[in-house]
């Protein structure tokens, strides 16, 4: 048994085909969407998405389980663990569709307007916007907003928006954002996911510290209890300002939505199929190769499925520590990757439900192929005697038989190392002053030291000693914020239109700022020069080609060891909720279910 649709919607047409563009609402000085390149599905007076039900009912309760505990409310800054789902009490200024590449349509803003060299974008406010406690939302609240989030927020935000110059309040309802550069087309985007505080709240209070204060915002939900570390309760707003705006009809479905925090996943999968919480996303090909089996799945209490997911998987891998001196060197690094034999992992660990990452955007348009384009070597050839030779030359990764027998992959890895200045003597890979080279794996999952013992073994068979050290969630955020790693398991999403958030990935300016995104601490000023091309990419075409350039560039620097990726999303739920027939091409929908009127009979 599927899921139950209970309601037909229009349907949905190949990706290129169905885009409307309204050149007279791209002419017009102000509009109510924004995209990279001014064309966008939805036109002005359009009623609701295509993938949400208008007419979907609003009730019931949906549960999740969440893994480790929380100890704070705020998800904008760097200490502490926020809890699960605490940023969805806020309101941006846009909000974005899920089945087109970064288009924005107005939210708090009622309407946008960009200059047309792209060097500066302003926003009309809604004037029935309001916060819970009913104060109207204003452009200073706005501007309060931005400079708080690069005050106190994360330095992730600093970095993401190096590129304002000034933020002006045109008048009560209207602020604009000045850039420091012009051709940034994913600036005013960005700008408008900015979530909005109220200033009336904040302004005595210290926003960069690790609380439990319940803090007030406009979204759909607000906190209505919680049980520190182990539970927190959102209740729906039942006079939500925005309810009635096209951009959230169907939406929200639910009366509450309630995160159980669990210690250990194994626990939380019992958990679920005792009925203690709805819905499970699994991550375990073991466990959904083996252990869905049960009778409520038989009998259908338990509904199953897999969804394509359409959206760029990035990258997931063994992240290597460039701060570190013993990882410095190329030569070094993809000698360590070449005896992590995925092909073995696989079979015999994931029952071959994987896909190798063999991108930093794998599974998308923007993952650049083995044999680099006319368009990449248009590109990279200005950098050329910058770049090592691998760019120029078919991109691929060491391919096993899934046998265990990594004997070439060892030979290449040791003339690696020697080119390095190391040598193998005495069963130990040595340096030039005879320390064996060493290395920690940092997690914080016990059930992934299966995956990395095989990976030891074979770094063993050339003298390499390692050693795993496991901590808890919260040590291991503090320990990646602080870059006090050598080797780390992580994988890093990507974005169907990447721009500005690439520099605090890759950039020299994020590499050493604690609590960036950067986290091998790679610099190299090539992939910063490739990075900022992306950023003023002038169509489509210009960035998905420099997006395949800097993918080039960065595989050939041997940063992470790529591990695997699943092109679609595992899901179990319990047979109460109902979702509607068209589904959205890039999130998996979960704001757009809702429960079935069976169930709320109940």
């Amino acid at each position: 048994m599927r899921f139950k649709y209970t309601v037909k919607l229009i349907p949905v047409f190949l990706f290129f085909s169905f885009i409307s563009i309204s050149f007279a609402s791209i002419a017009s000085p102000w509009s109510h969407a924004l995209s990279m390149y001014g064309d966008f599905k939805y036109p002005k007076d359009f009623s609701h998405f295509e993938y949400a039900n208008p007419n979907a009912p609003k009730a019931g309760t949906f549960k999740q389980a969440s893994i480790g505990n929380f100890d704070s409310l705020n998800p904008f800054i760097v200490k502490g663990r926020a809890a699960v789902g605490a940023g969805m009490i806020y309101d941006s200024l846009l909000k974005f569709s899920q089945d087109e590449p970064f288009t924005g349509y107005g939210l708090i803003a009622s309407s946008i307007k960009v200059a047309d060299d792209f060097s500066s974008v302003s926003f009309k406010i809604n004037s029935n916007a309001r916060f819970h406690d009913g104060v109207s939302i204003k452009a200073s609240d706005v501007k309060f907003s931005f400079e708080l989030l690069i005050e106190k927020g994360s330095p992730l935000y600093r970095s993401y928006y190096a590129g304002v110059k000034e933020v002006v309040i045109d008048n009560p309802l209207q602020v604009t954002f000045y850039f420091s550069e012009k051709n940034n087309r994913e600036l005013p985007l960005i700008i408008g996911q900015v979530p909005i505080f109220p200033k009336h709240f904040w302004q005595d209070k210290d926003f960069s510290k690790t609380d439990l204060t319940i803090p007030l915002g406009s979204g759909a939900y607000k906190i209505k209890s919680f049980k520190a570390g182990k539970r927190i309760t959102y209740q729906r707003v039942s006079d939500y300002w925005a309810k009635d705006l096209p951009v959230n009809k169907g939406f929200y479905n639910f009366d509450y939505m309630i995160f159980d925090y669990y210690r250990d996943d194994s626990v939380a999968f019992e958990a679920f199929k005792s009925g203690a919480f709805d819905y499970r996303y699994e991550t375990s090909s073991k466990l959904w190769a083996t252990s869905y089996q049960t009778a409520q799945v038989k009998s259908g209490k338990i509904l199953t499925e897999t969804i394509n997911d359409k959206s760029p998987q990035g990258m997931q891998g063994f992240w290597f520590n460039l701060r570190k001196d013993k990882f410095k060197n190329r030569n070094v690094r993809e000698a360590i990757g070449l005896l992590f034999d995925f092909e073995w992992v696989n079979k015999n660990l994931f029952y071959g439900a994987y896909r190798r990452s063999d991108s930093f955007f794998s599974g998308s348009e923007l993952a650049t192929h083995r044999d680099i384009s006319d368009a990449e070597i248009a590109l990279l050839s200005p950098y050329k005697s910058e770049l090592p030779e691998g760019v120029f030359k078919p991109t691929y990764l060491s391919v096993t038989n899934a046998d265990g027998n990594v004997r070439e992959q060892m030979r290449k890895a040791v003339k690696l190392f020697e080119k390095a200045g190391y040598r193998l003597k005495d069963s130990k890979m040595q340096d030039k002053n005879g320390k064996q080279f060493e290395f920690e794996f940092l997690v914080y999952s016990k059930s992934f030291e299966r995956v990395i013992h095989p990976f030891r073994q074979n770094l063993q068979r050339i003298g390499i000693k390692t050693s795993i050290r496991l901590v808890d969630v919260s040590q291991f955020v503090n320990r990646m914020n602080n870059f006090d790693f050598d080797i780390v398991t992580r994988p890093k999403g990507q974005s169907i239109s990447p721009g500005n958030e690439q520099l605090s990935y890759w950039g020299c300016d994020s590499a050493m700022h604690v609590g960036t995104s950067n986290w091998s601490g790679i610099c190299s000023p090539v992939i910063d020069e490739l990075a900022k091309k992306l950023i003023v990419s002038s169509s489509r075409e210009e960035l998905v080609n420099t997006t395949r350039a800097l993918d080039r560039v960065l595989l050939n620097e041997f940063i992470v060891i790529p591990q695997w990726y699943l092109p679609e999303h595992r899901i179990a739920i319990w047979d109460k909720f109902s979702k509607p027939e068209v589904s959205p091409i890039y999130e998996l929908g979960l704001s757009t279910w809702w429960l079935t009127e069976a169930e709320v009979a109940l």
